[in-house]
């Protein structure tokens, strides 16, 4: 996922920055409202962070900018707590949120995985590898039979779904417990805990039983974690 960071405090913007960094995400910072404009006008990005007051260009004309180009990335803007008239005329101009200055990470990074996930589920209904689609409105997946073009319905508890839908919605990464487990279970990740371990084998014996090392989907990197295949 890649997010635009604009904010022309260094202290802010570089705490951003790295926490954003931290949490595999791709992180870029603007250090106004002006190039903050150039950059999402230019560029393509899953997420902008934007601060209201600044040089050049304020938050609210970024805002602006976006919407009167048709964009429909997310946004969350920043403000000071005195800002109350600001908070709504971002709120108005499209800003999808808005958080109060000052904050914690935790509470930042919680507003981006909610504005993301918000994102992606509005644009993807199907996620697709391989033969292999999940269906993220009836929470179904289905796979073509072994030797035949002929689908089959693949039964998957509630929890196996959620792994399923977040390795797919990354496909192509290999994800750490810890991530998948923040991610999917909402909890942090305990060391000698083996739950991911075993929900992976549930998905492997259900997706991939039978099939040919190239045609198994779910993969892993020995001390690093699990993925789909692109």
């Amino acid at each position: 996922m890649r997010i635009l960071v604009i904010e022309d405090e260094k202290k802010v913007a570089r705490l951003i920055e790295q926490g954003l960094t931290e949490k595999k995400y791709d992180v870029v910072v603007a250090p106004d409202g002006e190039k903050g404009i150039e950059l999402a006008l230019n560029e393509s990005f899953d997420l902008i962070i934007t601060d209201i007051m600044m040089p050049k260009k304020s938050g609210i004309e970024v805002i602006k900018a976006v919407r009167d180009a048709k964009r429909t990335v997310p946004i969350l803007c920043l403000t000071a707590k005195t800002e109350v008239g600001s908070k709504v005329e971002g709120l108005d101009t499209g800003a999808d949120d808005y958080l109060t200055k000052p904050f914690l990470f935790e509470e930042l990074l919680a507003r981006v995985r909610s504005l993301l996930r918000r994102s992606d589920i509005e644009k993807k209904t199907q996620l697709i590898s391989h033969d292999l689609v999940l269906d993220t409105v009836k929470h179904t997946a289905r796979r073509k039979k072994i030797g035949s073009n002929e689908e089959q319905h693949i039964p998957l508890t509630v929890k196996e779904y959620e792994l399923l839908e977040y390795l797919m919605r990354n496909k192509g990464d290999i994800l750490s417990r810890a991530i998948i487990t923040e991610h999917v279970w909402g909890y942090s990740f305990e060391m000698g805990s083996n739950v991911i371990d075993v929900y992976i084998k549930r998905l492997r014996e259900k997706i991939d039983t039978g099939r040919e090392e190239k045609d198994r989907l779910i993969i892993s990197e020995r001390g690093t974690g699990y993925g789909v295949k692109a």
